[in-house]
């Protein structure tokens, strides 16, 4: 090419490019778009929103008990009262006092209530007058005997003298058999009446309706100017006066699996977690396992005695029973955190768990932590309550998405 016309070739200045003018503008923000847009995205795909979220199982660090870790199976059912009694009365009638109320504590012979008895109380005081009565009759039988007994003696010697007639002596004999006969007719009678009389007292002590045993009272199911008869054999009448317990019988009743009875077996230790105490454990032993089975449960009774009583268990409580392998040292009986064995996993030459916060599983290292039976004890690293996942993939890293399954 001749280098004369190249060197005469220039660019006008209308053509020359400059950056403020409006086409070097438009050339710019394509180019601007376009880096926001792969910013955007390279941030996004660092930051997990455009990656896939891994589904996985979760599971809580909590306090577990040692007895978790030798526990055999486990059993549920309530606390029931081995002595208990529906106090009813024995007679029927109107209740004139009620002495005591739900919660009192009672003695055995300790008075409960009463019912009218104002014509017993007289029939018994008719008898007492009766008995009275019959007793002076044989003190005035007795002296008649004596009088006879010494007459029928002077008779008998003076008609072996032949100074009375037989007539008089028999006369005297006769008034001796009939005094000592009336003397065993009022002994006679005074033991009727004496009879008569404890039936009449009796009759009145059962309007005095008494505790049968050492116990708390649970309910009162009447009170005063209600009638109450034997089971309620009256119309409109109450059975039952109050319903109480013996607190010391507490035991647990469970309905343990028949699958599981072969591990039962009389005295093995077990320890008892109440419904409404949660945080308390008891221990026990099995006392007694009933010897008929529930068909339709397919399940046997199980009745396990606490070792100690605590004031704050009652009657009719909800309970879950462990059956353990061997009994809990007194050293083992507070809890410890720990979390289930399954959420360890190893990272590199690091043991630990993934904790989840929020959607983000994120790596918490575990160095040298123990673990006792199926249970890992994170110590200070984890808190009671935080979640964890589940036997985690290996492919999970820390800061992944993750949803957790249902």
């Amino acid at each position: 090419m001749d280098p004369d016309k190249i060197s005469k070739l220039k660019i006008s200045e209308e053509q020359k490019f400059t950056p403020g003018s409006g086409r070097g503008r438009k050339l710019l923000w394509p180019a601007f778009v376009v880096v926001l847009i792969v910013a955007g995205l390279t941030l996004a795909h660092r930051s997990g929103f455009l990656s896939s979220s891994v589904e996985v199982r979760a599971t809580s660090v909590g306090w577990v008990y040692p007895s978790q870790v030798i526990t055999e199976f486990n059993a549920s059912g309530y606390v029931v009262a081995q002595r208990k009694a529906a106090v009813a009365s024995k007679g029927t009638g109107r209740l004139s006092s009620v002495e005591v109320q739900e919660g009192s504590r009672v003695k055995d012979g300790d008075v409960l209530a009463r019912i009218e008895n104002d014509d017993l109380v007289a029939d018994c005081n008719q008898v007492a007058a009766q008995l009275a009565a019959a007793r002076s009759d044989l003190t005035r039988a007795g002296i008649e005997l004596d009088t006879a007994a010494r007459n029928h003696v002077r008779f008998s010697d003076l008609y072996g003298r032949k100074a009375v007639s037989q007539v008089d002596f028999e006369n005297a004999r006769d008034r001796y058999l009939k005094a000592r006969a009336a003397v065993d007719s009022a002994r006679s009678n005074i033991r009727v009446l004496e009879a008569a009389l404890r039936k009449a007292e009796v009759l009145v002590e059962y309007t005095v309706i008494r505790a049968p045993f050492d116990g708390v009272v649970l309910t009162k199911d009447a009170d005063v100017g209600e009638v109450v008869a034997p089971f309620g054999s009256a119309t409109n009448a109450k059975a039952a006066v109050v319903n109480m317990a013996d607190l010391s019988s507490l035991m647990v009743e469970a309905d343990v699996s028949e699958s599981f009875l072969s591990r039962a077996s009389i005295e093995q230790p077990c320890e008892v977690q109440l419904d409404s105490l949660p945080d308390t454990r008891f221990t026990g032993k099995v006392d007694t396992i009933v010897p008929t089975a529930d068909r339709t449960r397919g399940t046997v009774m199980v009745k396990v005695r606490f070792d100690r009583l605590d004031p704050r268990i009652l009657p009719e409580m909800s309970a879950k029973v462990s059956f353990l392998s061997r009994p809990l040292p007194e050293g083992e009986s507070r809890p410890f955190l720990g979390v289930h064995r399954d959420a360890s996993t190893r990272r590199g030459d690091a043991e630990g768990v993934f904790r989840i916060e929020g959607d983000r599983a994120v790596w918490v290292a575990l160095p040298g932590a123990e673990t006792f039976g199926d249970y890992v004890l994170p110590g200070s690293a984890m808190k009671n309550g935080e979640r964890v996942v589940l036997k985690p993939p290996q492919e999970l890293k820390s800061g992944d998405k993750i949803k957790v399954a249902d």
